[in-house]
């Protein structure tokens, strides 16, 4: 028998054993698409309820896990907190959005705007421990900048993972990459049980990152080494 004889009799074999298929007629599309909604998916979804654990509790037990620092405070802490969290960090940047109340325990001078253009690196490394990314920083002004803070747009507490989709007050993928120390405020609405209930709330046409701690690989004789693809030092506020 010839291969494409042997293909064709092993195709007509497929079709007779599907229920919409009989030899020597091809799948309908419209078929396939019956077929695939018909499978059974008695998967579980969520491991997690909302109802019955503390999902906020979960997450933060879960992103420590992974050697981030995490502190969970009253909304209404949040500004002295910030301030406290950031009285080390010699310069770091803000991004569009992000809510200007939680800046509100930084001492005056620190909020005062960068000598220049916050485009330019003298105006970077110039003026005030705040830099804003407004006009954006190029890369030569972000480079010697050691710290930024953010917000997200979900957290996922079965893995402990921050997910940011880019929006107001999280910023270029470029500002939570290069900096070495990153902040990030968890609100305790953004906490997700698992994945699927994450993921949908997202918006699926924005980028997304996925930050499971902080940056850190192994590939080198299994020797852990932070900070090669992002942040070092990775400090999570749960609000609420």
């Amino acid at each position: 028998m010839s291969a494409r004889f042997a293909r064709e009799e092993i195709l007509d074999r497929i079709r007779a054993a599907t229920p919409a298929g009989t030899p020597g007629r091809s799948t309908t599309p419209d078929e396939v698409d019956a077929a695939y909604a018909a499978l059974p998916r008695g998967y579980r979804r969520a491991h997690h309820d909302p109802a019955d654990a503390d999902v906020v509790a979960l997450f933060a037990e879960r992103a420590a896990d992974y050697r981030a620092v995490v502190e969970r405070v009253a909304e209404s802490d949040l500004p002295g907190v910030i301030a406290r969290v950031l009285a080390d960090v010699p310069r770091f940047v803000v991004p569009v959005g992000l809510p200007a109340h939680w800046l509100a325990g930084l001492p005056a001078g620190d909020l005062a705007t960068p000598d220049g253009d916050p485009g330019d690196p003298a105006g970077a490394t110039a003026g005030s421990r705040i830099v804003r990314d407004d006009p954006p920083l190029s890369a030569r002004a972000l480079d010697p900048i050691a710290g930024v803070v953010t917000g997200c747009a979900v957290a996922v507490a079965e893995t402990g993972t921050i997910i940011l989709d880019h929006g107001p007050g999280q910023g270029r993928r470029a500002l939570t990459l290069v900096p070495d120390f990153h902040l990030v405020v968890v609100l305790a609405d953004q906490v997700a049980a698992d994945l699927p209930d994450a993921i949908a709330r997202l918006e699926p046409e924005r980028p997304h990152t996925l930050i499971s701690g902080p940056s850190a690989t192994s590939d080198i004789e299994l020797i852990r080494v932070e900070g090669v693809h992002g942040p070092r030092n990775l400090h999570i506020v749960i609000a609420g």
